[in-house]
Protein backbone atom coordinates (compact mmCIF):
# COMPACT_ATOMS: atom_id res chain seq x y z
CA UNK A 1 0.00 0.00 0.00
CA UNK A 2 1.21 3.37 -0.90
CA UNK A 3 0.88 6.80 1.15
CA UNK A 4 -2.51 8.44 1.26
CA UNK A 5 -4.29 5.16 0.10
CA UNK A 6 -7.15 2.88 2.17
CA UNK A 7 -8.70 -0.57 1.27
CA UNK A 8 -12.23 -0.27 0.98
CA UNK A 9 -15.20 -2.49 -0.84
CA UNK A 10 -18.42 -3.46 -1.52
CA UNK A 11 -19.23 -5.71 2.25
CA UNK A 12 -22.72 -6.95 0.96
CA UNK A 13 -21.10 -9.16 -1.61
CA UNK A 14 -19.73 -10.99 1.97
CA UNK A 15 -22.80 -11.01 3.32
CA UNK A 16 -26.56 -9.08 3.40
CA UNK A 17 -26.08 -9.15 7.38
CA UNK A 18 -24.32 -6.44 9.11
CA UNK A 19 -22.47 -8.42 11.79
CA UNK A 20 -21.40 -10.77 9.27
CA UNK A 21 -19.83 -8.20 6.96
CA UNK A 22 -18.11 -6.29 9.86
CA UNK A 23 -16.20 -9.58 10.59
CA UNK A 24 -14.71 -10.38 8.04
CA UNK A 25 -13.50 -6.76 6.82
CA UNK A 26 -12.20 -7.01 9.95
CA UNK A 27 -10.19 -9.84 9.79
CA UNK A 28 -8.75 -8.59 6.07
CA UNK A 29 -7.83 -5.82 8.23
CA UNK A 30 -10.27 -3.13 6.25
CA UNK A 31 -11.40 -0.33 7.95
CA UNK A 32 -13.36 1.02 4.96
CA UNK A 33 -16.57 -0.39 3.94
CA UNK A 34 -18.40 0.93 0.28
CA UNK A 35 -22.02 0.87 1.68
CA UNK A 36 -24.49 -0.43 -1.06
CA UNK A 37 -26.61 -2.84 1.08
CA UNK A 38 -26.87 -4.15 4.47
CA UNK A 39 -29.60 -6.69 6.53
CA UNK A 40 -31.23 -7.05 3.43
CA UNK A 41 -31.73 -4.09 1.84
CA UNK A 42 -30.05 -0.81 0.25
CA UNK A 43 -28.39 1.83 2.54
CA UNK A 44 -30.49 4.59 1.07
CA UNK A 45 -33.82 2.59 1.90
CA UNK A 46 -33.44 2.89 5.24
CA UNK A 47 -34.49 6.25 7.43
CA UNK A 48 -32.10 8.82 8.71
CA UNK A 49 -32.76 7.48 11.83
CA UNK A 50 -32.19 3.75 11.49
CA UNK A 51 -29.05 4.83 9.37
CA UNK A 52 -27.93 6.38 12.56
CA UNK A 53 -28.27 2.91 14.54
CA UNK A 54 -26.34 1.19 11.79
CA UNK A 55 -23.56 3.80 11.78
CA UNK A 56 -23.20 2.91 15.34
CA UNK A 57 -22.58 -0.50 14.81
CA UNK A 58 -19.57 0.60 12.28
CA UNK A 59 -18.32 2.79 15.37
CA UNK A 60 -18.12 0.58 17.46
CA UNK A 61 -16.46 -1.78 14.94
CA UNK A 62 -13.94 1.16 14.17
CA UNK A 63 -15.20 0.72 10.32
CA UNK A 64 -16.05 3.89 8.46
CA UNK A 65 -17.92 4.86 5.13
CA UNK A 66 -15.62 5.44 2.06
CA UNK A 67 -18.64 6.56 0.42
CA UNK A 68 -22.51 5.49 0.11
CA UNK A 69 -22.82 3.00 -2.41
CA UNK A 70 -26.00 4.51 -4.24
CA UNK A 71 -28.22 4.06 -7.42
CA UNK A 72 -28.63 7.51 -8.35
CA UNK A 73 -28.59 7.80 -12.06
CA UNK A 74 -29.17 4.16 -12.40
CA UNK A 75 -32.76 4.82 -13.71
CA UNK A 76 -34.11 5.10 -17.39
CA UNK A 77 -33.23 8.29 -19.27
CA UNK A 78 -37.16 7.76 -20.03
CA UNK A 79 -38.31 7.06 -16.64
CA UNK A 80 -39.81 9.83 -14.29
CA UNK A 81 -37.20 12.05 -13.17
CA UNK A 82 -39.00 13.69 -10.07
CA UNK A 83 -39.22 10.82 -7.25
CA UNK A 84 -35.32 9.89 -8.35
CA UNK A 85 -34.81 13.21 -7.42
CA UNK A 86 -36.48 13.12 -4.07
CA UNK A 87 -34.71 9.47 -3.72
CA UNK A 88 -31.19 11.41 -4.11
CA UNK A 89 -31.94 14.01 -1.52
CA UNK A 90 -32.61 11.21 0.64
CA UNK A 91 -28.79 9.76 -0.45
CA UNK A 92 -27.43 12.93 0.72
CA UNK A 93 -29.08 12.97 3.67
CA UNK A 94 -27.77 9.24 4.59
CA UNK A 95 -24.23 10.40 3.19
CA UNK A 96 -24.55 12.98 5.73
CA UNK A 97 -25.60 10.50 8.90
CA UNK A 98 -23.20 8.34 7.90
CA UNK A 99 -20.08 10.77 8.24
CA UNK A 100 -18.81 10.62 4.56
CA UNK A 101 -18.72 12.89 1.87
CA UNK A 102 -19.07 10.36 -1.74
CA UNK A 103 -21.87 9.63 -3.21
CA UNK A 104 -21.12 6.93 -6.24
CA UNK A 105 -23.59 7.39 -9.04
CA UNK A 106 -24.35 6.88 -12.70
CA UNK A 107 -25.52 9.20 -15.39
CA UNK A 108 -28.66 6.86 -16.79
CA UNK A 109 -29.27 3.79 -18.60
CA UNK A 110 -29.89 4.23 -22.33
CA UNK A 111 -32.30 3.65 -24.68
CA UNK A 112 -31.09 -0.04 -25.96
CA UNK A 113 -29.62 -0.46 -29.88
CA UNK A 114 -30.00 3.48 -30.13
CA UNK A 115 -27.65 6.51 -30.43
CA UNK A 116 -27.26 7.90 -27.07
CA UNK A 117 -26.70 11.25 -28.91
CA UNK A 118 -30.43 12.43 -28.61
CA UNK A 119 -30.33 11.52 -25.15
CA UNK A 120 -27.39 14.21 -24.13
CA UNK A 121 -29.44 17.31 -22.94
CA UNK A 122 -31.64 15.54 -20.95
CA UNK A 123 -28.53 13.23 -19.09
CA UNK A 124 -26.71 17.01 -18.91
CA UNK A 125 -29.81 18.63 -17.62
CA UNK A 126 -30.44 15.85 -14.70
CA UNK A 127 -27.15 15.72 -13.62
CA UNK A 128 -26.65 19.03 -13.72
CA UNK A 129 -29.40 19.16 -11.11
CA UNK A 130 -27.68 16.37 -8.73
CA UNK A 131 -24.52 18.44 -9.36
CA UNK A 132 -26.07 21.80 -8.53
CA UNK A 133 -27.68 20.18 -4.89
CA UNK A 134 -24.35 18.42 -4.20
CA UNK A 135 -22.90 21.56 -4.04
CA UNK A 136 -25.13 23.41 -2.15
CA UNK A 137 -25.41 20.51 0.59
CA UNK A 138 -21.64 19.63 0.73
CA UNK A 139 -21.17 16.40 -0.84
CA UNK A 140 -19.04 15.13 -3.82
CA UNK A 141 -20.21 12.63 -6.25
CA UNK A 142 -18.84 9.96 -7.94
CA UNK A 143 -19.75 9.32 -11.19
CA UNK A 144 -19.01 5.45 -12.26
CA UNK A 145 -18.04 4.17 -15.31
CA UNK A 146 -21.54 1.35 -15.66
CA UNK A 147 -22.03 -0.67 -18.49
CA UNK A 148 -25.28 1.08 -20.95
CA UNK A 149 -25.01 4.47 -18.76
CA UNK A 150 -24.48 7.66 -20.98
CA UNK A 151 -20.90 7.47 -19.38
CA UNK A 152 -19.92 4.01 -20.19
CA UNK A 153 -17.35 4.47 -22.64
CA UNK A 154 -14.24 7.07 -21.97
CA UNK A 155 -15.00 9.76 -24.44
CA UNK A 156 -18.89 10.15 -22.77
CA UNK A 157 -17.37 9.94 -19.13
CA UNK A 158 -14.71 12.46 -20.83
CA UNK A 159 -17.86 14.98 -21.87
CA UNK A 160 -19.27 14.91 -18.20
CA UNK A 161 -16.38 15.37 -16.61
CA UNK A 162 -15.92 18.50 -18.74
CA UNK A 163 -19.68 19.66 -17.73
CA UNK A 164 -19.35 18.74 -14.58
CA UNK A 165 -16.01 18.56 -12.47
CA UNK A 166 -15.37 20.45 -9.73
CA UNK A 167 -14.74 20.32 -5.82
CA UNK A 168 -18.45 17.93 -5.75
CA UNK A 169 -18.15 15.91 -8.77
CA UNK A 170 -15.28 13.59 -9.88
CA UNK A 171 -14.58 10.23 -11.19
CA UNK A 172 -15.02 6.35 -10.04
CA UNK A 173 -12.71 4.51 -12.36
CA UNK A 174 -13.89 0.87 -12.74
CA UNK A 175 -11.51 -1.43 -14.79
CA UNK A 176 -14.40 -4.34 -15.59
CA UNK A 177 -16.97 -2.06 -16.72
CA UNK A 178 -14.60 -0.51 -19.05
CA UNK A 179 -13.42 -3.92 -20.67
CA UNK A 180 -16.98 -5.40 -20.88
CA UNK A 181 -17.85 -2.36 -22.86
CA UNK A 182 -14.89 -3.05 -25.04
CA UNK A 183 -13.14 -0.05 -24.26
CA UNK A 184 -9.12 0.16 -23.64
CA UNK A 185 -8.37 0.85 -20.16
CA UNK A 186 -5.25 2.38 -20.83
CA UNK A 187 -6.94 4.62 -23.21
CA UNK A 188 -9.35 5.83 -20.98
CA UNK A 189 -6.62 6.28 -17.82
CA UNK A 190 -5.51 8.46 -19.64
CA UNK A 191 -8.26 10.25 -21.15
CA UNK A 192 -9.42 10.40 -17.46
CA UNK A 193 -6.42 10.67 -15.30
CA UNK A 194 -7.23 14.41 -14.07
CA UNK A 195 -10.70 13.10 -13.08
CA UNK A 196 -10.20 10.51 -11.19
CA UNK A 197 -10.79 10.52 -7.02
CA UNK A 198 -11.81 6.97 -6.57
CA UNK A 199 -11.34 3.21 -7.66
CA UNK A 200 -13.15 0.16 -8.11
CA UNK A 201 -11.19 -2.80 -8.00
CA UNK A 202 -12.37 -5.51 -10.29
CA UNK A 203 -11.14 -7.29 -13.60
CA UNK A 204 -12.53 -9.01 -16.91
CA UNK A 205 -12.09 -10.56 -19.56
CA UNK A 206 -12.23 -9.12 -22.88
CA UNK A 207 -13.31 -12.38 -24.53
CA UNK A 208 -16.46 -13.04 -22.95
CA UNK A 209 -16.67 -9.79 -20.36
CA UNK A 210 -16.46 -12.22 -17.36
CA UNK A 211 -15.51 -10.80 -13.99
CA UNK A 212 -12.34 -12.39 -12.75
CA UNK A 213 -9.89 -11.54 -9.59
CA UNK A 214 -7.61 -8.42 -9.82
CA UNK A 215 -4.58 -8.56 -12.90
CA UNK A 216 -6.19 -11.77 -14.50
CA UNK A 217 -7.96 -10.08 -16.73
CA UNK A 218 -7.65 -7.61 -19.63
CA UNK A 219 -8.12 -4.06 -17.44
CA UNK A 220 -4.04 -3.02 -17.23
CA UNK A 221 -4.97 -3.29 -13.23
CA UNK A 222 -1.45 -3.49 -12.25
CA UNK A 223 -0.20 -1.09 -14.89
CA UNK A 224 -2.79 1.55 -14.20
CA UNK A 225 -1.96 1.26 -10.18
CA UNK A 226 1.25 2.17 -10.93
CA UNK A 227 0.16 4.68 -13.13
CA UNK A 228 -2.11 5.76 -10.02
CA UNK A 229 0.84 5.29 -7.48
CA UNK A 230 3.67 7.47 -9.56
CA UNK A 231 1.16 10.00 -10.62
CA UNK A 232 0.76 11.13 -6.56
CA UNK A 233 -2.78 9.22 -6.79
CA UNK A 234 -4.30 9.11 -2.83
CA UNK A 235 -7.99 8.23 -2.38
CA UNK A 236 -9.70 4.53 -1.70
CA UNK A 237 -9.32 1.50 -3.74
CA UNK A 238 -12.59 -0.37 -3.37
CA UNK A 239 -13.14 -4.09 -4.00
CA UNK A 240 -16.30 -5.22 -6.16
CA UNK A 241 -15.63 -8.57 -6.46
CA UNK A 242 -18.23 -10.15 -8.64
CA UNK A 243 -17.11 -13.60 -8.21
CA UNK A 244 -19.18 -16.00 -6.53
CA UNK A 245 -19.59 -17.40 -9.90
CA UNK A 246 -15.99 -17.29 -10.76
CA UNK A 247 -15.08 -20.05 -13.60
CA UNK A 248 -11.52 -20.35 -12.62
CA UNK A 249 -11.84 -20.69 -9.02
CA UNK A 250 -11.39 -24.91 -9.87
CA UNK A 251 -8.01 -24.08 -10.89
CA UNK A 252 -6.44 -21.95 -8.15
CA UNK A 253 -7.84 -23.96 -5.08
CA UNK A 254 -6.82 -27.69 -4.50
CA UNK A 255 -9.98 -29.66 -4.54
CA UNK A 256 -12.32 -26.88 -5.49
CA UNK A 257 -13.53 -28.62 -8.61
CA UNK A 258 -16.71 -29.43 -6.77
CA UNK A 259 -17.38 -26.70 -5.69
CA UNK A 260 -19.74 -24.61 -7.88
CA UNK A 261 -20.02 -21.58 -6.30
CA UNK A 262 -17.63 -19.56 -4.02
CA UNK A 263 -19.06 -18.01 -0.74
CA UNK A 264 -19.08 -14.72 -0.45
CA UNK A 265 -16.78 -14.27 2.18
CA UNK A 266 -14.31 -16.76 -0.27
CA UNK A 267 -14.86 -14.05 -3.01
CA UNK A 268 -14.40 -11.57 -1.26
CA UNK A 269 -11.29 -12.96 0.22
CA UNK A 270 -10.01 -13.54 -3.23
CA UNK A 271 -10.61 -10.60 -4.38
CA UNK A 272 -8.81 -8.87 -1.55
CA UNK A 273 -5.40 -11.03 -2.17
CA UNK A 274 -5.43 -10.43 -5.55
CA UNK A 275 -5.35 -7.04 -5.29
CA UNK A 276 -2.62 -7.55 -2.23
CA UNK A 277 -0.37 -8.97 -4.78
CA UNK A 278 -0.55 -6.60 -7.31
CA UNK A 279 0.43 -4.25 -4.39
CA UNK A 280 2.85 -6.29 -3.27
CA UNK A 281 4.65 -5.42 -6.48
CA UNK A 282 4.56 -2.05 -7.05
CA UNK A 283 5.49 -0.80 -2.99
Amino acid sequence: MWDGVQLSGFADEIDSSLEKQIKVLKKLNIRYVEMRGVNGKGLVEYSAHEAKEIKKQLDEAGIRLSSVGSPIGKIRITDDFAPHMELYKHTVEIANVMETPYIRMFSFFMPQNESYAPCRGKVMDQLGRFADYAKANHVILLHENEKEIYGDMADRCLEIMKEFHGEHFKAVFDFANFVQCKQDTMEAYEMLKPYIAYIHVKDALWSDASVVPAGMGDGHVKEILKLLKSGGYKGFLSLEPHLSDFAGFSALEQNAAEKKKLSGEEAFTMAYEALEKILETID
